[in-house]
């Protein structure tokens, strides 16, 4: 049984690494909507990664996979350590943070999140370019960005709110995935740091970016 609890927070830890990867190249290629060339660098990005077949074919279906097994594997975990209870009611150690007690809550947050984000961008994509079949029209991205914010104070305030869970939830999930595969109490400390510099430039970077959009 314990082996088995051992092998799950593994599998998670990996899954989480593979989406904080992925996270810093999401934001690099957001922040290019910043530069001062009316988003012809983002445009040109998002039509690449639009329209690569190994992007679209490979990646994707990976990436959503990744999604999908971190979430359950994470809710999973949840219900074990619950069942493994033997009083309704436990103290948590006094050390631990919000964060580390409450992961389910800001998982199930960015979770929700990630359903308005996939009905804002992805959905519109995938029915612009295989539903409705038009063509490639590789100018467009940075305008479809700027719409979803311009003006829009509430889905500004709830991404922005969502981009900070995503930031404590990121500042405990980092240390904690490497711990679980077995980084050693030596780089504990170090791993804190990283962790906090982590999760505060992927919330802030993404924050500004919508903020950016938003006025």
């Amino acid at each position: 049984m314990m082996y088995s609890s051992i092998i799950k927070k593994i599998l998670m830890a990996i899954s989480g690494v593979f989406l904080m990867i992925f996270l810093i190249q999401h934001l690099i290629i957001n922040l290019t909507s910043l530069l001062p060339d009316n988003g012809a660098t983002f445009n040109t990005i998002s039509h690449f990664m639009g329209h690569n077949p190994i992007v679209q074919f490979i990646l994707q279906p990976i990436l959503i996979f990744g999604v999908c097994f971190h979430f359950i594997m994470g809710f999973i975990l949840e219900f074990s350590n619950f069942q493994a209870r033997k009083k309704k009611y436990i103290l948590y150690d006094a050390d631990a943070t919000w964060a580390s007690k409450n992961m389910i809550i800001s998982g199930c947050v960015i979770l929700a999140f990630l359903i308005l984000h996939f009905y804002d961008f992805w959905i519109p994509e995938i029915d612009y370019k295989y539903i409705k079949g038009y063509g490639m029209d590789n100018s467009r991205y940075f305008h479809e960005l700027q719409e979803k914010f311009q003006g829009d104070i509430v889905r500004t305030i709830i991404y922005c709110f969502s981009f900070i869970l995503l930031g404590i939830h990121l500042n405990h999930g980092f240390s904690s995935s490497f711990q679980s595969m077995g980084v050693g109490v030596k780089q504990k400390l170090f791993l804190k740091k990283l962790a906090i510099s982590y999760s505060v430039f992927v919330s802030c970077g993404f924050i500004i970016i919508a903020l950016f959009h938003f006025f």
